[in-house]
C-alpha cells in the first residue's frame, strides 16, 4: 500500500482489550491543516484511538501514517511530528508557568537560550504573560488548559491530538479555547484530531466529523451533511388570517398545525432550493406568511440517531445507503 498525502491516514484499525472488541476496523483520513472531530459515548473508543496513534498503545491490526510517517515502522518520528493533550492537565503545580514551559523545551532538546525565546512566545501567544511567573497555584482551570496546550505546542508540532480539551471548563474558558484551537489550525496551519463529548464544540470547531459507536465509525461527513442524515427539518409558517391557514394546508402537506397560534409546519430539509420551490408555490397561491422560521436538525439529534442501542434509525440507514462517506 502506497503512502497516502493526509496528515493523518488510518486503515482497518482494529483493538481489543481481552475479549471486548473496542475498535471494529476503522478507516481515517484528515487533510493537513485542518480540524478533525471523533463524536461517541463513552467506551465507544475515541481515547484508544487518540492513543493508538499517538504511539501510546498498539492496534492489534491495521495501518496508520501519521505525518507521512508509518506508526509501526516509525513511531519515534511520529511522537517527533505530534503534540498531545489530554483530558486532564499534565503541567507541575509546584513551578510557574515559565519553568513549566523552559523544561519541556529542555525535553525537547532545546538549548537554554530557545528554551527560554519559545516560553516566553507562548506565554504572549496564549494571554498568560501577566502571570509567567506566579505559582500553579494561582492559575484558574482555563489559565491551566491553555498553558498545557502551550505545552503541546514547545516542540512546533505539525500534528496535535486534543482529548477533551475543555474538559471541566466552564463557557468562557471553552470558547477562549475554542478560539486558540481555530487560530491554531487557520494561521500556524497546524493539523488538530479532537476528541469531545460537547457537541457545540465539535459543531463550531471541526471541519469534518466522524461519529464512532461501539468501535465502528457510523457517520463521517461536515457538519451540515451529518445534520442532512437526520430527519424532522420542517419549516414553520404563521399566517394572519385562518382562511390562508387552511388554504396553505391544504396545498402543502404539513407535519403539525397550530390553530390558535396560525402557524403550520412543513417538513423541508432547510436548503436554499426547498425555501425557494416553498416561498414559488405560497407565491402562486397569493398567500404571504406573517412569518417563516427554518428548523434543522442539529448535532445532537445526530449523535443520538446514530449512537446507543438502536441501529435501525432513519439516520443509519440512510448512513448505509451512502449518505455521507
Amino acid at each position: 500500500m502506497s503512502m497516502p498525502s493526509s496528515a493523518i491516514a488510518v486503515r482497518g484499525l482494529r483493538k481489543s482489550f481481552k475479549d471486548k472488541l473496542v475498535l471494529d476496523g476503522i478507516d481515517l483520513d484528515i487533510k493537513e491543516g485542518t480540524i478533525f472531530s471523533l463524536l461517541g459515548p463513552n467506551g465507544a473508543g475515541k481515547t484508544t484511538t487518540v492513543r493508538i496513534l499517538s504511539t501510546l498503545s498498539k492496534p492489534d491490526a491495521g495501518q496508520a501514517w501519521i505525518a507521512g510517517k508509518e506508526l509501526a515502522k516509525e513511531p519515534d518520528a511520529v511522537r517527533a511530528a505530534i503534540g498531545v493533550t489530554g483530558q486532564f492537565t499534565a503541567v507541575d503545580g509546584l513551578l510557574t508557568g515559565f519553568e513549566n514551559l523552559v523544561l519541556m523545551g529542555k525535553l525537547h532538546h532545546l538549548g537554554k537560550r530557545e528554551s527560554r525565546q519559545r516560553a516566553t512566545e507562548l506565554l504572549e501567544k496564549f494571554d498568560l504573560a501577566e502571570a509567567a511567573g506566579q505559582s500553579l497555584a494561582t492559575y484558574s482551570g482555563g489559565m491551566r488548559r491553555r498553558l498545557d496546550l502551550a505545552m503541546t505546542l514547545v516542540g512546533r508540532p505539525r500534528i496535535i491530538f486534543l482529548d477533551e480539551p475543555t474538559t471541566g471548563l466552564d463557557p468562557r474558558g471553552r470558547r477562549t479555547m475554542w478560539q486558540i484551537i481555530h487560530d491554531l489550525a487557520e494561521h500556524d496551519g497546524v493539523t488538530i484530531f479532537l476528541t469531545t463529548q460537547y457537541l457545540e464544540e465539535a459543531d463550531q470547531l471541526a471541519d469534518r466529523i466522524a461519529v464512532l459507536d461501539q468501535g465502528r465509525l457510523v457517520a463521517e461527513g461536515t457538519s451540515a451533511e451529518l445534520k442532512q442524515l437526520v430527519p424532522g427539518g420542517h419549516v414553520s409558517l404563521r399566517f394572519t388570517d385562518a382562511a390562508e391557514l387552511d388554504l396553505a394546508a391544504r396545498m402543502l402537506g404539513t407535519i403539525s398545525r397550530d390553530e390558535e397560534e396560525r402557524t403550520l409546519q412543513v417538513s423541508s430539509d432547510g436548503g436554499v432550493r426547498s425555501l425557494h420551490s416553498l416561498l414559488d408555490r405560497l407565491n402562486r397561491a397569493n398567500l404571504e406568511p406573517a412569518e417563516l422560521t427554518v428548523h434543522t436538525p442539529d448535532l445532537d439529534d445526530v449523535f443520538l440517531a446514530l449512537t446507543g442501542p438502536s441501529t435501525h434509525s432513519p439516520a443509519a440507514s440512510n448512513l448505509e445507503n451512502g449518505a455521507v462517506r
